[in-house]
């Protein structure tokens, strides 16, 4: 019998009042990375209210879970995720207007993450169960992308060991399906230890971890001129001190290393760590290195990025309503038009010309970028060297929108949001099936896989006994 996928498309059409309303409170609780305590509660219930095998807690991380329906390969992976960032709380509408000032928001679209994996999911359970098409469909919930890579804490301890295909959505300002990597990244904190005496009346007693911390940023910042154009090495500083009339005996910065390749992650990273051994030594403090994560680039994979292209134009772009346009319009009155073009510039998407004068992106253009790096990066490149696997892009903000932004989080509250949820629902679902049904397009997709990891071979960077930093937020 052939498989009809519009059964499941009209599914989740049918049902996209509760999956917008899910979305919408997770918009609202907001929760940070390894503490989305509601949120992935909300993702995992639904899952299992529909039948699905719902492991929690796994990988050492309270908030994670992998909901499993189905038996026997190929197993096909869908991912969502659910955590906020902090400082961007944010009321739904389009002008700057915190709904509490300091509170986490979703700058980074991952209410509808979450939320469109999940229908993804139970669509996909629905259409094979009604046509008896074999294989697992499972879903993997995964918390601190933003900040402490859960997926490669998931990976590490073999949660991604089995499956053949892994998709994902990732709201955006465009409708693609890069084929672009990332950048591998080492996340670390570095605490150093002096000795406390009054500034002004006994500062020769004092050993200032402050100091330490300084000279090691300068050091940082003189290396930058000694590493390859597309590292990229940020910081902050933690704490410093408690106030000017004490030398500081504790100071904390955190420090994010990127670069194309692992093992350039690996160099930089070793170079920065003699800068602070030297930093301590010439401060006469102590060093302790925390090591909070690491990940991996990304390895793309044409084959399931077409795939997933032929699924959007064959579903169609969202249509909006006026008031949905009119919030598109109001937000791109806060976006300088030197600032759209140099977005859609970074983008390389070819073409880019014509969506200088668009507000939202109404094309699907084929994939493109191969051989190329985002400066950015995700733990969605860890499961990458697992098997075959693509995080897709659709429209969710007006183009020109800056990531990570106020305006990201009002316009993922909102229509324009709630639109791209139900079509990545529906791709991912559609896409899924093909990989289920279609043993050409998986094989395909598995060859590209090997051809491009080569002789490469992965070694988690998390090392196997250390923790999930459960308690980040209370230091």
């Amino acid at each position: 019998m052939p498989i009809d996928k519009k059964h499941i498309l009209d599914w989740i059409e049918n049902n996209k009042e509760l999956f917008i309303e899910m979305s919408d409170r997770l918009w609202e609780l907001a929760e940070l990375g390894l503490i989305e305590f509601k949120s992935s509660a909300i993702l995992a219930d639904e899952l299992e209210k529909h039948g699905f095998k719902v492991e929690r807690g796994v990988a050492g991380m309270p908030t994670a879970f992998v909901a499993t329906s189905g038996a026997g390969k190929p197993v096909i992976g869908i991912m969502g995720e659910y955590d906020a960032l902090p400082g961007l709380s944010q009321k739904k509408v389009p002008w700057r207007e915190p709904s509490e000032p300091g509170k986490p928001g979703h700058g980074c679209g991952h209410n509808i993450y979450g939320t469109s994996g999940m229908a993804a999911a139970i669509a996909v359970k629905k259409l094979m169960e009604e046509y008896g098409i074999k294989g697992t469909i499972r879903f993997f919930g995964c918390p601190a992308e933003e900040n402490f890579d859960g997926k490669g804490y998931m990976v590490r301890d073999g949660y991604f060991s089995d499956a053949d295909a892994v998709i994902s959505h990732h709201p955006s300002s465009m409708n693609a399906a890069s084929l672009r990597s990332s950048l591998s990244i080492n996340s670390a904190k570095f605490h150093f230890y002096g000795k406390a005496s009054h500034a002004g009346g006994s500062p020769e007693q004092g050993r200032s971890a402050l100091d330490a911390l300084e000279l090691m940023n300068i050091g940082v910042n003189y290396l930058r001129e000694h590493v390859i154009q597309d590292a990229r090495i940020h910081y902050i500083v933690e704490k410093g001190g408690d106030q000017p009339n004490i030398v500081p005996h504790y100071a904390r910065s955190w420090y994010y290393v990127r670069a194309p390749e692992r093992d350039e992650v690996e160099f930089i990273y070793d170079w920065i760590l003699d800068i602070a051994k030297g930093a301590a030594l010439m401060t006469r403090t102590e060093l302790k290195v925390e090591f909070v994560a690491g990940i991996y680039n990304l390895i793309p994979n044409r084959t399931i990025s077409e795939l997933i292209i032929k699924n959007m134009r064959e579903i169609g772009l969202p249509k909006y309503t006026e008031e949905e346009w009119t919030f598109a319009k109001e937000i791109a009155k806060t976006i300088t038009p030197e600032m759209k073009i140099t977005q859609l510039k970074k983008s390389k998407r070819p073409g880019w010309e014509r969506l200088v004068d668009k507000l939202i992106d109404d094309e699907i253009p084929d994939p493109w970028g191969d051989g190329e790096y985002s400066h950015g990066s995700t733990d969605v490149a860890d499961v990458s060297w697992q098997a075959p696997t693509v995080e897709f892009d659709t429209a969710t903000w007006v183009l020109g929108t800056p990531g990570h932004s106020w305006q990201n989080v009002a316009q993922s509250g909102v229509g324009l949001g709630h639109k791209s949820l139900v079509f990545a629902a529906k791709v991912m679902a559609a896409t899924a099936i093909d990989l289920l049904t279609s043993e050409d397009a998986l094989n395909k997709a598995k060859e590209e896989h090997r051809q491009r990891i080569g002789n490469k071979k992965y070694k988690s960077p998390i090392p196997p006994d250390h923790k999930p930093p459960l308690d980040i937020w209370e230091k």
